[in-house]
């Protein structure tokens, strides 16, 4: 099978409404849904007018931590001769890692704003984004983007971009497995939650452990390849640093240091 599909949902004049847009507009509106009913369920203790404000704050700060990342980390070798592109975000370029740093720090604005724990704003974003990676997911799917490496496997699938040869479709790997996986444990999770900061320090390490384990089918960026003599790609360096810094939390939050 060959994927592709058009990435344009439909076109009027120079408005084109794109399939990978419209999935992170499902994302945030799933994420808003969810967050609303976590306020009924006394979890998130917020009026619930101001879920849209979360939701405002996080969408800002997830984009220019996934625009920094990406130009800074994963491509600085092309952007420090192209400086004029920094901000042209049309052409790609979004880093999960930077955006999952974006959240954090909005979490951190929105809890300093409205006098609750960072624990407890990151847990519900845990519980109400972690469904929208599945979105995001299948929005690269669609795009033929962040397509895995070449297989003889019956899972494999032609990519235009990624020449005649089947390759895994590591995008919807990630998608089952961060997304819907991950989303189910989390919520299962919910109600053996004592302290706050446990389901954010859980997302942090099931991501980490399960985007390590795609990342040996999925194509590794070009402009960086592997580290550590040909074994490790970039993305499953920022995993195991996602790992520690998970564990790290969840230690924390049993000693109950991240509750306030």
């Amino acid at each position: 099978m060959v994927v592709d599909f058009d990435p344009n949902i439909f076109t009027l004049g120079p408005l084109q409404v794109r399939w990978y847009g419209m999935m992170y507009v499902v994302g945030f509106v799933l994420a808003n849904f969810l967050l609303k009913k976590l306020v009924d369920r006394g979890f998130f203790k917020v009026e619930k007018e101001k879920v849209d404000s979360l939701i405002t704050v996080m969408f800002i700060c997830m984009f220019l931590g996934a625009r920094i990342f990406y130009v800074f980390i994963y491509n600085w070798g092309y952007y420090k001769s192209h400086l004029t592109e920094l901000l042209a975000v049309w052409n790609g370029g979004l880093s999960f890692h930077g955006a999952l740093a974006g959240l954090l720090v909005g979490g951190l604005i929105f809890a300093k704003k409205n006098g609750i724990s960072w624990a407890q704003v990151m847990d519900n974003v845990a519980l109400a984004g972690a469904p929208g990676l599945f979105f995001g997911r299948l929005g690269n799917f669609i795009n033929g983007e962040l397509y895995g490496r070449m297989t003889d496997s019956p899972f494999g699938l032609i990519f235009p971009g990624g020449g005649p040869y089947p390759r895994h479709p590591s995008q919807l790997y990630e998608g089952v497995l961060e997304g819907l996986v991950l989303s189910a444990i989390l919520w299962l999770l919910l109600r053996k939650v004592k302290h706050y900061g446990y389901l954010a320090a859980t997302f942090l390490i099931g991501y980490g452990v399960f985007r390590y384990i795609v990342e040996f089918f999925r194509e590794p960026d070009s402009q960086l390849g592997y580290y550590f003599g040909g074994t490790t790609t970039m993305g499953q360096i920022l995993c195991m640093i996602m790992v520690l810094i998970g564990v790290s939390a969840l230690v924390l939050v049993r000693q109950k240091k991240l509750e306030n």
